[in-house]
């Protein structure tokens, strides 16, 4: 009887490892481009902003920032106690004492069980110093993130900011930044399950720059997350959450759009749309 109840209880206790690996992780993804550059270049205040974006990023698993040059004090005040937040490339002072880092930054409010690695990679090409959007005083790349999960799989996320302005060098670097994330990750996440986001300064109505983001996403076999979803005709895309499948790792999309809440009576937080995706995995 004893062995009878002890098989039973194996089989239940099977039954049940079973259906808890079948239960989907929901995850909720910011991406967003705070407008940060410092007080001099810009006619708000970054200082009153910038709490606040870091309050919103309670809301978010993870968020994807951009531009976070001259405010991550002000930022990290508004951030929960037990979020981390790594910080993309800093650049060298000495070599151009009036550079700024990356500006990328993420923030993550993920269970313990959850392992984050984070590898910041700098472009090797901009476009502009003195003008053409003077990319070139920051230290613009990307973030690799590599997040596994409790059952050791394994998935990929790309944090990055790429070169802006609408003439033909600047396009150019944006070209060859693309085809740097391709070549620094596409052995390496071959079989993963990748998400690409933040602001790739491709515009949706610009034909160059749509065929650069066509043959991107090719390259890595990356669907729009946004592909027949429809943000306010105030922004212009230039901001992208793109993401493929992996053999371990599967991600079904539950929702995406843009969170309006980034907004104060002075008006938008920033810039740039807060665009958001939730996924289980």
């Amino acid at each position: 009887m004893k062995l009878i109840i002890l098989l039973l209880s194996s089989f239940i206790l099977s039954m049940n490892l079973s259906s808890l690996e079948k239960q989907n992780d929901k995850l909720r993804i910011l991406v967003y481009n705070t407008h940060g550059l410092p007080e001099i270049f810009i006619n708000d205040n970054p200082k009153k902003r910038f709490p606040i974006i870091g309050e919103k990023t309670q809301d978010y698993d993870i968020s994807l920032l951009q531009e976070d040059y001259s405010h991550h004090e002000e930022l990290s005040s508004g951030l929960a106690k037990e979020s981390i937040a790594i910080r993309g490339g800093m650049g060298s002072r000495l070599l151009c004492p009036f550079c700024t880092g990356s500006g990328l930054t993420s923030v993550f409010n993920l269970p313990e069980s959850w392992t984050v690695e984070v590898e910041n990679e700098t472009y090797q090409t901009c476009s502009g110093w003195l003008k053409d959007a003077n990319d070139c005083f920051a230290y613009k790349g990307f973030q690799i993130i590599k997040i596994t999960l409790p059952s050791n799989k394994e998935f990929f996320i790309i944090n990055t900011h790429m070169d802006a302005g609408r003439k033909n060098s600047d396009r150019s670097s944006r070209k060859k930044q693309l085809e740097h994330i391709v070549s620094t990750i596409s052995q390496r996440t071959a079989t993963k399950a990748l998400i690409v986001a933040g602001d790739l300064n491709l515009h949706s109505k610009n034909p160059e720059d749509v065929k650069l983001l066509k043959k991107f996403k090719k390259e890595l076999k990356l669907t729009d997350a946004f592909t027949g979803h429809k943000i306010s005709e105030k922004w212009n895309i230039l901001d992208y959450i793109l993401y493929r499948p992996g053999n371990e790792v599967e991600f079904k999309i539950i929702s995406v759009g843009e969170d309006k809440s980034f907004i104060t009576e002075d008006g938008h937080l920033s810039d740039h749309p807060a665009l958001f995706i939730e996924v289980s995995i």
